[in-house]
This record gives structure tokens, sequence and C-alpha cells, in this order.
């Protein structure tokens, strides 16, 4: 373990909040409560804070989380957004990425380490996502760069085969499972170089069989009605699953210690919304 971390700040959007590792009744865990529940067991005085509201593109972030987060004077700093300005029709990777950047550069000068990612291709989730191939690409290398050069650890979701795994996914395709969640606070274990840590990210599922073309059609079909069409809606409406909303852990706290998941089938069944 290269560090000892005794404030751990989280900031992003939904993913980072933790949707869909949960529901909005039991709560949401994610791979952000994950992490810092492994990050206890090697720093019991560890506080933790997770900032993250869903919706949120990364100069919402920048605006909203930012501030508060200097204010925690936190020695870890974990951030993930970019997802929601790349699906906008009026997506700019130079502002996007600067925002980031921004967040990179006041983070690490107040003394934290930050942790950042690049994102999945969409396209390889969603085949109707071919045009955000190229904005991910754009976007990517502009998150390795600003990495780079403020010296922020990036865990870079992008060269990882399994990251566009559908079974790391929930059904509407924008929202990490259980399982994708587990994986993701495995990866960033990993780059903090925690003890007994794996990236997991570098290991493959079992194969699956491919399905038939009709099939394929009529999942395709389904989630467009289910996921596609009300997301476009509330775009269309100027709404987001975030308005009204506030961050779930708006403080430094000890981390949550959660039960574990009950085995019966049929009982992890999440609440799953788009808007990440």
């Amino acid at each position: 373990m290269t560090g000892t971390y005794l404030r751990y700040v989280a900031l992003g959007d939904s993913q980072t909040e933790g949707m869909n590792d949960g529901d909005e009744v039991r709560g949401y865990r994610g791979w952000a409560d994950r992490l810092a529940e492994r990050l206890m067991a090697v720093q019991p005085q560890l506080q933790y804070a997770n900032l993250a509201v869903r919706g949120r593109v990364a100069g919402e972030v920048r605006m909203e989380q930012l501030p508060t987060a200097l204010s925690l004077r936190p020695d870890l700093v974990t951030v993930l957004a970019g997802l929601n300005d790349l699906l906008r029709p009026r997506f700019d990777a130079i502002s996007a990425a600067g925002h980031l950047e921004s967040m990179f550069e006041a983070l690490t000068g107040a003394g934290a380490r930050v942790v950042a990612f690049t994102l999945p291709d969409p396209a390889l989730l969603v085949p109707a996502a071919r045009g955000l191939t190229r904005r991910a690409h754009d976007f990517n290398a502009r998150v390795r760069e600003a990495a780079r050069r403020h010296g922020v650890t990036l865990v870079d979701l992008s060269v990882y085969p399994i990251c566009t795994d559908q079974r790391l996914w929930s059904a509407d395709r924008l929202h990490l499972n259980t399982l994708g969640h587990t994986r993701l606070a495995a990866a960033v274990a990993h780059a903090l170089d925690l003890p007994d840590s794996y990236d997991l990210l570098t290991n493959s599922l079992d194969p699956q069989r491919k399905p038939s073309p009709w099939r394929r059609a009529g999942v395709e079909l389904r989630w467009a009605v289910s996921f596609a069409g009300p997301w476009l809606l509330r775009r269309a409406l100027g709404k987001s699953s975030g308005d009204g909303r506030t961050a779930k852990r708006p403080t430094l706290a000890p981390a949550r210690r959660w039960p574990e998941p009950d085995p019966r089938p049929g009982a992890q069944r999440s609440c799953e919304r788009s808007d990440t």
C-alpha cells in the first residue's frame, strides 16, 4: 500500500452514487462504498464522504461537488464523470475533459491522491450508439493527458474488454450491476496497492453462446422501449433523474458496513433507471 488514507471523498454521477447496486428502499452501495469498506479494513480510522449525484455532467460535478470536497481536506479522492456529457447532443470533449482537469489540479494541489477513469465505448454496449465511439476516444485521450500532467492515478476502463461485457451492466446498459460495481471496486483497490487486492478487470467471464439475430433484435427493441424512450423524453423535457437530489453521504463518516446479499433467486432485483 503506497499511502495511508484517513479521509476519502468520492465525486461523480450515478455510477459513484452506486446505482444499480441496491435500490431506493435499501439504499445504493456501489463501487465507491465497496472501496471505502476495503480501505477501512486496512485503516479503521478512515472517514468517507460520497458527494456523487445521478445525472450530473462534468461541469456540475466541478461546480457542486469540488468546493465541498476541498473543504473536507481529503487525502484520497476518486473522480468519475463524463458519461452524461458524452450522451448530450452538444457534447464538447474539450470542455468536459477541461472540467475534469480543473478538478485534478485543485485536488492534487491540496495534497490529495486522485484516482480518475476513462470510459468504455458505449457503442460496444448499445449498437445504436455507434456515433458515440469517436466522442469516447477523444474524451478518453484528453483525460489520459490531464491525468498524466497532474500525477493522477488512472483506471483506464476503455482498455479492458470485460468493461463492455453486458453481464457487468444493468438492463439499462448505463449503470453497472452488483457484479460490475464489485469488479470496479477491486480494480481501484488494486490501483491503490491495497493488500490482497486483485485487478478483476483483467479476468474475463466465461464465454457465452451468442443469441440468434431474432433474439438480439427482440432484446434491442425491449431496451429501446423500456430505457431509451423514457430517457429521450426526459431529455426533451429538460429533466434529469437527479433533479432535486443531493449527495447520499455529504459529510465524512465511517464507511457503512453493508450486509451480505441474499442469495435466493429474485432477492437482488435492482431499481434500474436511466441517467448516470
